[in-house]
C-alpha cells in the first residue's frame, strides 16, 4: 500500500465521536500529521448499514474521503459479550438510544446479563473490538483490526475514557478502562510490545503498513 507522508496534507478522522477523535489524534501525534475530523469539517454521518465492524468502518472512511478528497481514517468499534451472543457488537452505540447515552447503554448491558443469569466473572467474558479503515484517494481502502479480551464489571468504575470503558476490565489489570488515562491504554511506541487497548492495537497495524513503523 502507499505510505502516508505528513507533507502530503492532513489526515481526516471520519468521526463525530469526540472520544475517538481525541484518541486517534493522540496516537497520530508522534508521526507529525495534521489531523482534522468529520466533525471539524461539518460532514454528516453516513448511515451505518453494514453487518460487520469492517463494513461500517469502510463505509465511513469512503464517505469522508469522497466528500473532502482527503486521506481518511475511520473507526468502527464496540463491545462483544459472550453471554449475550456477541451483542451489542456493531450496535454498541445504538444501545444508548438516539442520544448515544452510554450510561443507559451500560445499564442495558447489566440488565441483560442479569436476565441471562451471568453473574460470575467467568460468565461475563467480553472483548472490545476496533476496526480502522484507511481510505486513500491514491490507494483504495485498507482495514486494520484490534481486539482486547476482558470481563464486564458492575457497577461502572472510573470517569476516564468514554463509551463502555467503565464496565470493561481488561485481562491482567485490576482497573477498568474507565480508570485509566488514555496514555496508559495507548502505551505503545515503535519497537515496544503490544498496546493495551483495542484501538491502539488496530493502530499498531495501521502504523506498520501505512506509516512504515515497526
Amino acid at each position: 500500500m502507499t505510505r502516508l507522508d505528513p507533507k502530503d496534507g492532513p489526515l481526516l478522522v471520519a468521526s463525530h465521536n469526540i472520544g475517538k477523535i481525541w484518541e486517534i489524534r493522540e496516537l497520530m501525534e508522534p508521526f507529525g500529521f495534521e489531523v482534522t475530523s468529520a466533525k471539524d469539517k461539518g460532514l454528516e454521518d453516513p448511515e451505518e448499514t453494514g453487518t460487520t465492524f469492517e463494513a461500517n468502518a469502510e463505509l465511513k472512511a469512503l464517505a469522508a474521503m469522497r466528500a473532502t478528497g482527503l486521506v481518511s481514517l475511520s473507526d468502527d468499534s464496540g463491545i462483544a459479550i459472550d453471554a449475550l451472543n456477541g451483542d451489542p457488537g456493531i450496535y454498541s452505540a445504538r444501545w444508548g438510544g438516539p442520544d448515544r447515552d452510554f450510561a443507559m447503554a451500560m445499564r442495558n448491558v447489566e440488565e441483560k446479563l442479569q436476565a441471562a443469569g451471568a453473574t460470575t466473572p467467568e460468565q461475563r467474558r467480553a472483548k472490545f473490538v476496533a476496526v480502522l479503515c484507511l481510505a486513500d484517494p491514491a490507494g483504495g481502502t485498507h482495514l486494520f483490526r484490534g481486539e482486547v479480551e476482558g470481563t464486564i464489571v458492575w457497577p461502572p468504575r472510573g470517569e476516564l475514557g468514554f463509551g463502555y470503558d467503565p464496565i470493561f476490565l481488561p485481562d491482567g489489570s485490576d482497573r477498568t478502562f474507565g480508570e485509566m488515562m488514555s496514555a496508559e491504554k495507548h502505551a505503545w511506541k515503535p519497537g515496544q510490545p503490544t498496546a493495551m487497548s483495542h484501538r491502539a492495537r488496530a493502530f499498531q497495524k495501521f502504523a506498520r503498513d501505512a506509516l512504515g513503523v515497526e
